[in-house]
């Protein structure tokens, strides 16, 4: 049964909040739509962003069913009254968006739609997406009117520009994950030239002394070409492990604990901290858990090497009775007060790793205090 929106400064109040709360682009994207759509009382609210052609690089919707999606298919490249909405400045509201002349049809397995209302999400000059709802909800007003009101465009208005400072901040911590990530790769591959360098300049040479030594002096020709065997072995096993450190993580292939194994190896050798991993007797889980449990040990492995000062970070995995797995990232860095936990959570992402793992049907405690370090521990189901 609809129960109605909620009304008021409390229920902007939440949007606002949910979406500040979000740190990657997919997230913030998914809560805009999800807060517009009930904070206006639409039947479906969709966001697109745009790509470099004049449609869409990403599509949002709340409302509709993912089999539902699937059935309606891949979106147009250029879509009528949607992609104009990436070119407009000002907000577009439309009795029945069938009867505008920008409308281009719907592929058969599309709802029913007739009111709209849409409205770019604009920083300065540049479009960062568009946001459409659609059937608007609830009783006929007293003039005996349906749909999209002059209210509900000013709420979308304000909603939209701090959409815009939400996903743009969220754009930046991804750049900033992602440049992590490339000092990363670039260290590594700085090691691997001069490791491998070094290894093949002193094969080179032990070859060649055996080579001079094969007539006048076979023993010791023989003993630097067992030397060369081991010099080629070390190359190999040194390149295989700086290719595996540079792969991208694959739960799918790896598993959890060698993708987690291989990360925290990564960071051990990118940061001054010692970061170590300990595995006990963890088996494979159901997917939806591994990533929920990789998504949260990235997260508090960001923060603590990013905000504790600790110079020990200890990642540990274990089994627990009923089959799933409980971990534990413990640092012994600056920690903060539980009275200042509501900032710190925002700052350190908790509520995001929370989401996580509730999503993943577990439980996620934060333990801190100053001077004491931080822990922070999840533990999931089996499956």
């Amino acid at each position: 049964m609809h129960n109605g929106p909620r009304t008021g400064l409390a229920a902007v109040s939440s949007a606002l909040l949910a979406m500040s709360r979000r740190m990657e682009v997919h997230d913030v994207l998914r809560t805009i739509v999800a807060s517009a759509r009930e904070l206006l009382d639409a039947e479906y609210a969709a966001l697109g962003v745009p790509d470099d052609h004049g449609g869409f690089a990403q599509f949002v919707v709340d409302g509709i069913s993912e089999e539902q999606w699937r059935r309606i298919g891949p979106l147009p490249r250029q879509h009528g009254i949607l992609a104009a909405m990436l070119h407009e400045d000002a907000p577009e509201r439309l009795a029945d968006v069938r009867r505008d002349p920008r409308f281009g049809g719907w592929p058969a397995a599309h709802p029913d739609m007739s009111d709209f209302l849409g409205l770019p999400i604009r920083d300065g000059e540049e479009t960062l997406g568009a946001l459409f709802l659609a059937n608007k909800r609830g009783p006929a007003r007293p003039d005996g009117g349906r749909g999209f009101t002059d209210e509900d465009e000013e709420l979308l208005s304000l909603l939209a520009q701090h959409a815009a400072i939400a996903l743009t901040n969220a754009r930046l911590y991804e750049r900033s994950r992602e440049l992590t990530i490339a000092e990363e790769r670039s260290r590594l591959a700085h090691e691997l030239h001069d490791a491998v360098s070094q290894k093949l300049f002193s094969l080179r040479l032990t070859a060649q002394a055996a080579a001079t030594l094969v007539d006048r002096d076979p023993g010791r020709a023989k003993d630097e070409l067992q030397q060369v065997a081991v010099l080629a072995a070390e190359a190999a096993d040194e390149l295989r492990a700086a290719v595996t450190e540079l792969r991208p993580a694959a739960l799918d292939e790896d598993g959890l604990v060698a993708t987690l194994r291989n990360h925290v190896r990564v960071l051990d050798r990118a940061h001054t901290a010692a970061v170590t991993f300990t595995c006990d007797g963890v088996r494979a889980l159901p997917a939806a858990q591994e990533e929920a449990v990789l998504r949260v040990a990235q997260e508090a492995l960001h923060n603590a090497l990013r905000h504790s000062g600790a110079d020990r970070v200890e990642v540990t995995l274990a089994r627990t009775p009923g089959g799933g797995a409980v971990l534990r990232v413990r640092d012994g860095g600056r920690g903060f007060s539980p009275s200042t936990v509501r900032t710190a959570g925002r700052h350190l992402g908790l509520v995001s790793m929370r989401d996580r793992a509730s999503g993943a049907g577990g439980r996620l405690e934060v333990r801190s205090g100053p001077g004491e370090g931080t822990t922070i521990e999840m533990e999931v189901p089996g499956g």
